[in-house]
């Protein structure tokens, strides 16, 4: 039997060979890095090349969920279309009946189980996106302001909440294991943002051209989306090479001395 062409069937090993096949969709969509900072979540993407006659602002790959969250993708972009209309429509649906609007973490539920649910039934097949969902929990006893959060949900229908996260991309593993041996708890935005563009910068080539950066900050009511310029980004990979370029002659002027 071929364990791979019904969704609902498991292998005789427990695997779901449809949602292996989905998360291998994901890494071959494009990068995704959130880092939640001390007072905001960045969130950075990898642009891929465009047609030269292409609009560019048709192609987005952060959008706002509603007036209190952003969501980043990676992976299949129209199943991420119907996947965000739906928790738009959530997120509508929510307010109306509570007069307030949802949380992070109940919107990063609500993904999850409908990507759970297209993991269960014949006649589907499952979303073929990862999503980071950013933006600030509501205030606990006792305090005046609620704090930044950082939700990933998987094809599998899984959530869990981060500091900082890579989804899509070959380099996924390499650039999660970059982003743990640099975060710091409780980062400036700046620290941040330039610790987003160092991690994308191990899979983009043309710099900030190819980058979409998104920092999620503090509002009224909930997280405000503001999305970088491009010649901003530009200034903190032109800061970021030189930073490199400045190591590199420390490193052949130390080798020099030692050889003498």
């Amino acid at each position: 039997m071929s364990y791979d062409r019904a969704i609902t069937v498991f292998s005789p090993d427990g695997h779901l060979f449809q949602v292996e096949y989905a998360m291998e969709a994901v890494r071959r969509g494009s990068t995704a890095v959130g880092i939640r900072a001390a007072d905001c979540v960045v969130l950075a993407v990898e642009r891929r090349a465009l047609a030269k006659l292409q609009d560019p602002r048709t192609i987005r790959k952060i959008v706002s969920i509603d007036e209190r969250s952003v969501l980043a993708f990676a992976g299949l972009t129209a199943d991420a279309r119907v996947l965000i209309n739906k928790t738009r429509i959530e997120a509508q649906s929510y307010r109306l009946s509570c007069e307030d609007a949802p949380s992070v973490e109940y919107l990063a539920r609500y993904i999850a189980r409908t990507q759970q649910k297209y993991t269960q039934r014949g006649g589907v097949r499952p979303f073929g996106i990862a999503n980071l969902l950013a933006g600030f929990s509501d205030p606990e006893q006792g305090e005046t302001e609620g704090k930044p959060v950082l939700f990933q949900t998987d094809p599998a229908g899984t959530h869990s909440s981060w500091k900082a996260q890579v989804i899509g991309g070959r380099n996924a593993k390499s650039l999660r294991e970059f982003l743990e041996k640099n975060y710091e708890e409780s980062m400036t935005e700046d620290k941040a943002v330039k610790l987003s563009i160092q991690a994308l910068l191990e899979v983009v080539d043309s710099g900030a051209k190819n980058m979409e950066i998104c920092i999620v900050r503090r509002g009224e009511k909930g997280g405000v989306k503001f999305m970088m310029q491009e010649s901003d980004i530009d200034k903190v990979v032109k800061e970021i090479e030189a930073e490199i370029e400045e190591g590199k002659k420390g490193t052949t002027a130390a080798t020099a001395s030692g050889d003498e």
